[in-house]
């Protein structure tokens, strides 16, 4: 049984040319990866597409035809031509694009301050930067504080698209700023936690059938183990995960488990070397 089985579905897409080229590396999908699990969502899907309207728009219709409670789009949203990531939204959604009037006030009100400070030569609005304020009908503007495009985030019904900035640190900023009231509405006040263990085997097809019994016996818990190579040092490293309404919840699903494990373990002969609760 997926211990996320009632977790809401989430998934990613990371758009732009340089990230398939290799120029650049997708930090941005990890870190979003790991922020959303740890508040009780399910990440299903991650992709990379490149700059292409046809390609965008198609991408993001297969994820919305899904149950995907969630989708996040990362890049895309500066004004050069080639930032595609509003209009594959539009198209997909089956929506027109149009200047959203607070969106057009931040993106106003940033280049005015970056004016200001001597970052760009002049204050007035171009219909480049006018182009970061279009959005597809219904989109609300996210406030981006470190960059010039907001973020966007469109809500119906049971479906959630949001459009973050490609660069990391407005990515972040947006994520734990002006987008933490809807992850909160959207995702409750669900709890994740994670403990890892290391145990004195380094075969898998040993552990195999003892976390299967685990599993089995502690459904709500997921069950995982992993080790980079084969070697006579190495060890495995398991990992027990579980969501819950509570820490309490949580810390009681992972408890019972580990338990369960460590008296599998130690009746194979089985050690273990160390346990991480998660802090």
């Amino acid at each position: 049984m997926d211990v996320m089985a009632q977790a809401p579905w989430v998934e990613i897409v990371a758009i732009g040319n340089e990230l398939l080229a290799g120029d650049v590396l997708d930090t941005n999908s990890h870190w979003l990866c790991q922020q959303l699990t740890g508040l009780g969502a399910r990440v299903r899907q991650v992709c990379l597409v490149r700059d292409d309207l046809e390609a965008i728009a198609a991408r993001l219709g297969e994820a919305l035809a899904r149950d995907t409670c969630l989708l996040i789009t990362v890049g895309g949203l500066g004004p050069t031509d080639d930032d595609l990531t509003l209009q594959g939204v539009a198209r997909a959604l089956g929506v027109a694009m149009q200047v959203n009037e607070r969106a057009l006030e931040m993106v106003t009100a940033k280049y005015a301050e970056l004016a200001h400070q001597g970052y760009v030569a002049f204050p007035e609005m171009t219909p480049s930067r006018v182009k970061m304020a279009r959005f597809p009908q219904g989109g609300e503007p996210l406030q981006n504080n470190v960059g010039a495009a907001p973020g966007m985030v469109w809500r119906q019904g049971q479906r959630t698209v949001v459009s973050l900035p490609g660069v990391p640190g407005e990515l972040k900023d947006i994520f734990q700023g002006s987008l933490a009231p809807v992850l909160r509405d959207l995702l409750g006040e669900a709890h994740f936690a994670q403990w890892k263990a290391t145990v004195d085997c380094g075969d898998e097809s040993v552990l195999a059938p003892l976390l299967s019994a685990v599993a089995a016996a502690h459904p709500e818990v997921y069950t995982k183990s992993r080790a980079r190579r084969f070697g006579p040092d190495v060890r495995f490293s398991i990992t027990l995960s579980a969501r819950g309404e509570t820490q309490a919840v949580v810390r009681d699903l992972l408890g019972a488990a580990w338990e369960d494990l460590r008296a599998r373990l130690e009746k194979q002969g089985i050690g273990v070397i160390s346990l991480d609760q998660g802090g």
